[in-house]
């Protein structure tokens, strides 16, 4: 569990046969859902249920856009370190900055723009006053 006052919050996640491709080492692609899990826990660990805003105020999260830069690769049995920072909170949006390291070594990372969404018109929304209020105390 991440300490809800720090600005940088660890997950780790190992990686496992379905992770990799026929080099052995993790699929590119894969990257994106362990950032994407280490988000949802971040979010989880500072109180926010997702599944809970899509009911309660008819909000969801989308990637709206993503830049990955893969430096090293990850192979079967490593166990990762997503480390996630947030550095811009936009009305409808927050900005991510993560990495994938294994044992302190850089393997990836990205800048991911999250949008929250009506959930009935898909449409932006203003994202919920306490998810801005505990990021907003914790953005760099």
């Amino acid at each position: 569990m991440t300490d809800p006052k720090s600005p940088e919050s660890l997950f780790q996640v190992r990686v496992y046969y379905e992770d990799t491709d026929a080099g052995g080492v993790v699929f590119y692609a894969n990257y994106l859902k362990f950032l994407e899990r280490a988000r949802t826990e971040w979010l989880r660990d500072l109180g926010i249920n997702q599944s809970g805003l899509a009911v309660s105020e008819q909000r969801l999260f989308v990637v709206k856009a993503l830049d990955m830069a893969y430096r090293k690769p990850a192979r079967l049995d490593d166990l990762l370190t997503i480390r996630s920072r947030v550095t811009r909170l936009g009305r409808a949006s927050i900005h991510f900055a993560q990495r994938a390291e294994r044992d302190g070594e850089l393997l990836a990372e990205g800048n991911i723009q999250v949008c929250c969404v009506d959930a009935v018109q898909m449409r932006p929304a203003e994202l919920p006053a306490d998810l801005r209020a505990k990021l907003g105390s914790i953005q760099e």
